[in-house]
């Protein structure tokens, strides 16, 4: 029996955060043999504040910065400015956290011990607990870009998976397209021609056998044939459609292409009825490769796909917006946008493509619409 994604985690999550809440009680034991009341309180808060921790870092930092101040504690301040670093992706917000808390750890308490005299040791003491307070800032950090590289990682195998499934359905698609002409223009021929052989040797025989043997011959050169027709139909569709690819795709199956490219995307628009195959080709094309593109390179995004009729052009237009996760740099040829925009040219139109003022990226196909 699979065990839930995570679950692992959770108890060894559990005990961490009981052994922690344990050493920030130490600490604080420690540190406040003789504390008034309220010291304590704030102090016994900020503790118990890590065991939720990873639900509401902010919150717990800002209680931990009282038990900074009251005394020299050292478990709950850098406890909490980790999580804080390990959760958030805001900088700013980490600097000054981090600041904040070599503020509190360094200034006495009360305020009211504090004398001009203490000021050059009060900074030295501020500038190395910055740097201990960057510590945690740093590790917390590391931590979650080691998170989103393995995230990135699990998506780019995947993306390598579908297309190594997508290059082995193609080469399943020629082979059968290949079989197919081949059955098509050398057998269906030859047994065309046994079917009218026979025939005309029904014809012009005189003996009876002979005019039987050929009736059988040209009944199933007949049936052969219809036979042939129809396996050369199967291999044509290349196993189906919801298996391998359409060789031949259409505007038909630009809704499949859409609901299964495993991003969120709208489609809008429509184009003319009674356009060429060859401008199907190219708008189906076209979307495939800006989705595929999208999957790539701006994960968590999604795109808008635009059909458009505009006096005598048509075409599509595909617009994503910028990823939300952080993107892994991968090497690119840019072979398939080359490609689009060859094909465009060959149908006496065109294609661009560039990323958008918002950071997404924009790519669109003209065609004449009076073109095939």
């Amino acid at each position: 029996m699979l065990k839930p994604r995570g679950a692992g985690r959770r108890p060894a999550a559990g005990l961490a955060d009981v052994l922690l809440v344990a050493c920030a009680a130490l600490d604080v034991r420690l540190q406040l043999d003789h504390a008034d009341p309220l010291e304590l309180a704030l102090s016994a808060l900020a503790c118990g504040a890590l065991t939720v921790r990873r639900r509401i870092p902010q919150a717990v930092f800002l209680l931990s910065l009282p038990a900074a101040l009251f005394s020299s504690v050292v478990v709950v301040p850098l406890a909490a400015l980790y999580t804080l670093a390990e959760r958030s992706r805001n900088r700013p917000l980490l600097v000054a956290c981090a600041t904040a808390s070599a503020v509190a750890s360094a200034l006495p308490w009360p305020l009211s011990d504090y004398a001009s005299d203490d000021r050059i040791w009060t900074f030295i003491d501020f500038v190395y607990l910055l740097a201990t307070a960057a510590a945690p800032v740093f590790l917390g950090q590391l931590v979650q870009a080691r998170r989103d590289v393995s995230a990135r990682l699990a998506e780019v195998e995947e993306v390598r998976e579908h297309e190594r499934r997508l290059h082995a359905q193609g080469v399943l698609a020629r082979e059968r397209a290949q079989l197919a002409r081949e059955m098509h223009d050398v057998v269906s021929h030859q047994v065309s021609l046994i079917a009218v052989r026979a025939g005309a040797l029904q014809v012009g025989a005189k003996d009876a056998a002979t005019r039987e043997a050929a009736r059988t011959i040209r009944r199933l050169s007949v049936t052969t044939l219809d036979e042939l027709r129809h396996m050369v139909t199967l291999l044509r569709a290349s196993g189906g459609r919801s298996t391998e690819p359409t060789p031949q795709p259409t505007l038909a199956e630009l809704r499949q292409l859409v609901d299964t490219s495993g991003i969120d995307v709208t489609l809008a628009g429509e184009l003319p009825p009674g356009i060429g195959a060859p401008a199907q080709r190219a708008v189906y094309r076209t979307v495939q490769e800006a989705l595929t593109n999208v999957r790539k390179h701006a994960p968590g995004a999604s795109a808008t796909v635009a059909l458009w009729h505009e006096g005598a052009e048509l075409g599509v237009t595909v617009v994503n917006t910028p990823p939300t996760r952080p993107v892994l740099r991968l090497p690119s040829a840019r072979h398939g946008l080359v490609g689009l925009a060859e094909r465009a040219e060959n149908l006496a139109g065109a294609f661009e493509s560039g990323p958008t003022p918002d950071g997404g990226y924009r790519a669109r196909l003209s065609l004449p619409a009076t073109g095939d």
